[in-house]
């Protein structure tokens, strides 16, 4: 919510979509560490097992992509200019939503980790409303640009 407001370039970043993201980066935090310190229990085994490794190897790997992506999208513009360019590279290349993607497996990978409700529940709604989003920038940027690539999916690549 903040580091991302902090390093966009262009349009100032509207401070209620700062206030908006706090507060749920509070309540969802809040509920994730409530469960994880007062409710979880993982045997000493639960570090050896498939979900836990997979879940921490899909974390990293999304998080990789997220942070890539968005590196990707703030150098579109120059400090102040509010010019729309088509993102190149990266997972850009076969889906128009690659942070999103990339957000969704860190999400699903902490919920593998964690084996818990609200990890399920929050990798869950996370798919749903960033799925959505990348839909709503794909038709945005299919509008926007004649040329945009007609073989970029929204956010699975070549599937959706």
């Amino acid at each position: 919510t903040f580091i991302y407001a902090l390093l966009t370039r262009g349009r100032p970043f509207p401070v209620v979509f700062l206030f908006r993201g706090s507060i749920f980066c509070v309540g969802n935090g809040f509920l994730q560490a409530y469960y994880l310190i007062y409710c979880a229990e993982y045997p000493e085994e639960w570090y050896a097992d498939i979900r836990f490794s997979l879940g921490i190897f899909l974390f990293i790997l999304g998080m990789g992509i997220n942070i890539h992506s968005d590196y990707i999208l703030r150098q579109l513009r120059k400090p102040g200019e509010i010019t729309y360019r088509i993102p190149q590279g990266g997972l850009f290349t076969y889906v128009s939503g690659a942070n999103y993607l990339g957000e969704i497996i860190e999400w699903i990978g902490y919920a593998l980790a964690t084996w818990s409700p609200p990890g399920l529940a929050f990798a869950f709604f996370s798919l749903c409303y960033l799925g959505q989003r990348a839909s709503h920038h794909h038709r945005f940027y299919l509008k926007m640009f004649e040329d945009y690539p007609k073989s970029r999916k929204a956010l699975i690549p070549f599937i959706f």
